[in-house]
């Protein structure tokens, strides 16, 4: 029928469907043919009493919390009486936000992790797009300079580099000189020339002289955010680290997530590094997302056995795998399922942990209504425990094996001290328990005399 949602009233006479594009409304107690009783949306008129929704939503609020929260018992908090000790704060709610404020500081009584607040009508004002071009600067010559260009992967839309597009290729070193006829240098901010461009075509005019002798000018798309080309490039730059320090056995993966990201990210750069005696797994800034017991069955998968082929080539089971030992990197941004992967990583003795301990917040959230005015607040409905009994991450986290804070001064001065003492610990591992790939026995002689 092409319907893709409906609702019933309260007395059950009609129902409100949605089909298209556009809503409808029509009896229950005949059949009605799809696209009967249309809303005229653009004609409709709505009167809003915010204060009489903020009361609503208050007390809405409550009840989300008193039927979906996982534990029926509010970690031990009277909810009605705390319903009832922040009522007198709505007098002072001024605006959408400020009942956010509130939420926000009545909810935290419940003591949990994954309790988000936000949305609603809040008013927003006009924003003006500006648009980044996926490059550092510095100020040389009273021009701006690239201090480095990142370089993305050109052939994936999602970490398009508009710097190093073929017939741009605009490299670290050279100024950047003009955008769109107007000259470009400080004390203007570099980012001010490029408001409002962001998906669109501009002109700059770039080159390896200050004083413009020998530039270019080339056409460029600027991007609205840049944080997909700096992640991977400090994944990337991660991952030379590793190889550098390594001498080349260790293989590095970041695990960005429990969800698609990082399962995308494991597969991909852990399978193309199989051969390697050793491997960091880096589950910094891991946002979480599902219970990722399928890496950890990855990376404890042992050696069992090899085999030969006529030609002479070795191969060993299970394929695809990293045989030598592993290190994980945890941080205080890593939670939810960024604690649970960890926490697995511990309890199957994979390896070592490796930095801060993690954000504690091993709960889940699904299933709860949304506001009234399309706002929000979250009330976890599952949360995970151990098999002794314990709730043993939620508000704990989980703690590294071994300390290491990236303090400012050393992360200023180029070092990632996680990341190193994760290698030394691997190689040192590696050290006294080399992988060794047996030799194959005699071949049978089933005739001999």
């Amino acid at each position: 029928s092409g319907i893709s949602g409906f609702a019933v009233s309260a007395n059950g006479e009609k129902a409100l469907y949605h089909l298209g594009p556009g809503w409808f409304i029509a009896g229950t107690a005949v059949v009605v043919k799809p696209g009967d009783g249309a809303l005229k949306l653009d004609e409709m008129e709505v009167y809003v009493d915010p204060r009489a929704e903020w009361n609503q939503m208050y007390h809405e609020v409550w009840r989300i919390e008193r039927d979906f929260l996982y534990d029926p018992r509010h970690h031990g908090l009277d909810i009605h009486a705390a319903e009832k000790k922040y009522a007198p704060y709505l007098k002072g709610v001024a605006g959408r936000g400020d009942l956010n404020y509130l939420f926000d500081e009545m909810l935290g009584e419940i003591t949990i992790g994954h309790m988000f607040i936000g949305g609603g009508d809040v008013p927003k004002p006009r924003e003006v797009k500006g648009g980044l071009l996926g490059a550092d600067y510095k100020i040389e010559n009273g021009r701006y300079r690239f201090a480095r260009v990142y370089n993305g992967e050109n052939w994936n839309p999602d970490l398009r580099a508009p710097l190093t597009q073929p017939g741009v290729d605009v490299k670290p070193g050279e100024y950047l000189l003009e955008v769109e006829g107007r000259s470009v240098g400080p004390p203007a901010e570099v980012y001010s020339f490029f408001e409002n461009t962001a998906g669109k075509q501009i002109k700059i005019k770039v080159g390896p002289n200050a004083d413009g002798q020998d530039a270019r000018e080339v056409t460029v798309v600027p991007l609205p955010s840049e944080f997909a080309l700096r992640n991977r490039a400090w994944e990337e730059d991660s991952r030379r680290k590793v190889d550098e320090l390594s001498g080349g056995k260790l293989a590095y993966v970041h695990v960005p997530d429990t969800a698609v990201g990082g399962y995308v990210n494991f597969n991909r750069f852990y399978f193309a590094q199989v051969g390697k005696r050793g491997a960091v797994i880096d589950e910094r800034y891991n946002h979480g997302g599902e219970v990722a017991d399928y890496i950890i069955d990855m990376l404890k998968r042992p050696l069992r056995n090899c085999a030969i082929s006529r030609e002479g080539e070795a191969f060993c089971s299970p394929l695809a795998q990293i045989y030598g030992p592993k290190t994980m990197v945890i941080n205080e941004m890593s939670g939810s399922g960024g604690d649970a992967l960890p926490w697995m990583f511990k309890q199957d003795k994979i390896g070592a942990l490796v930095g801060t301990r993690t954000w504690g917040g091993l709960v889940g959230i699904y299933g709860y209504p949304p506001l009234l005015d399309g706002g929000f607040v979250t009330a976890p409905r599952v949360a995970i425990y151990g098999l002794q009994g314990e709730w043993e991450v939620e508000n704990r986290g989980i703690a590294p094996d071994i300390e290491v804070e990236n303090d400012p001064a050393s992360v200023a001065a180029g070092h990632d001290r996680q990341l190193e003492k994760a290698v030394e610990v691997t190689l040192e591992v590696l050290k006294k328990n080399p992988v060794v790939i047996p030799e194959h026995p005699p071949y049978p002689n089933y005739h001999k005399k």
